[in-house]
């Protein structure tokens, strides 16, 4: 554990460096007029770059530091991550602590325009583990995410006001296609009884899916999964299953099979079979080969999987 947190410090400050000495050379201009010129923006998740792309449209170009199958939670900044941030024209994360190994960078880059995507999200409608810390899996709720496209069309256009109008028409559309997506994922959800509606995955991503939608969560990890699971949480939860009878378990598509393979094999040994009914998308989009590159494409696939394995 200590070499792993010293891997991770060093590889933290060789980043700062980088940002630190590179600082500097960086005018951070704000002019609002950019021509003919696209806006250039980083952001980190795959949910983000596409919520961007729906806004900004033809007007901008977005680059993802971190592709399919990416854990934002273990995700380590690389000094080419760095380059890419320094020749970026606006920098867009979605905070809560979701990226915590980057925020520190971030911060450097003072110079630079800087969208922190969940400002402005009512306190109320944040969940919070046991010790203070938030939740930062907010995508799950569709009227949560739409709030922050809110958040990031208006910075947007506070940044590049000869584009307000664009971003705001192209958001507009964007939204109808999310309320259509809720209405789709409440469809569906309705095709389960309370009872069946018992959610079992790797980590705790899917809480503010649950508390919209009527499900129930059990997970074996927490909201990150930077902590390793135990034997007692893989035993506990098998009890939990077993005693009422869930019929499916889910892996999810950046965390690795092993720990619901070994709840797979625990609830078993219980006498009780359970069948993984699928793989679920939480802190990454899916890709073109499953037909599930975007948010609304992976947020139907995931509600599909659910709904036909639990039924």
């Amino acid at each position: 554990m200590r070499n792993k947190f010293l891997s991770i410090l060093v590889s933290v400050v060789a980043v700062l460096l980088i940002v630190s000495g590179c600082s500097k050379k960086n005018t951070g201009e704000n002019n609002s007029n950019t021509g003919n010129k696209k806006i250039h923006i980083v952001t980190t998740t795959t949910m983000l770059k596409d919520l961007i792309e729906n806004i900004g449209g033809d007007k901008i170009e977005v680059e993802g530091l971190m592709g399919e199958g990416v854990d934002p939670h273990l995700y380590k900044p690389t000094a080419s991550d760095v380059e890419k941030l320094k020749k970026a024209d606006v920098i867009i994360y979605q905070g809560l602590h979701l990226e915590g190994k980057m925020e520190s960078i971030f911060s450097e880059l003072k110079d630079k325009k800087i969208i922190n995507a969940s400002d402005g999200i009512s306190k109320d409608k944040i969940k919070l583990e046991e010790n203070g810390t938030p939740d930062p899996h907010i995508w799950f709720d569709i009227d949560i995410w739409k709030e922050v496209g809110d958040n990031i069309q208006n910075k947007l256009s506070e940044f590049y006001t000869d584009n307000k109008d664009a971003f705001k028409s192209n958001y507009d559309s964007y939204k109808k296609e999310l309320d259509n997506l809720d209405k789709y994922v409440k469809m569906r959800a309705e095709e389960l009884s309370k009872e069946q509606r018992a959610l079992v995955t790797a980590h705790d991503a899917f809480s503010y899916f649950a508390n919209r939608y009527g499900f129930d969560v059990l997970a074996i990890q927490g909201v990150s999964t930077e902590a390793e699971a135990t034997t007692s949480d893989i035993e506990n939860l098998a009890k939990e299953i077993t005693d009422r009878k869930i019929k499916a378990i889910f892996v999810e598509s950046s965390v690795p099979e092993k720990t619901i393979k070994s709840l797979q094999e625990a609830v078993k040994s219980k006498g009780h079979e359970i069948t993984i009914g699928g793989e679920l998308y939480s802190d990454s989009l899916g890709d073109k080969a499953n037909n599930s590159e975007t948010y609304i494409k992976t947020v139907k696939a995931n509600i599909d999987t659910i709904v036909n394995a639990l039924k």
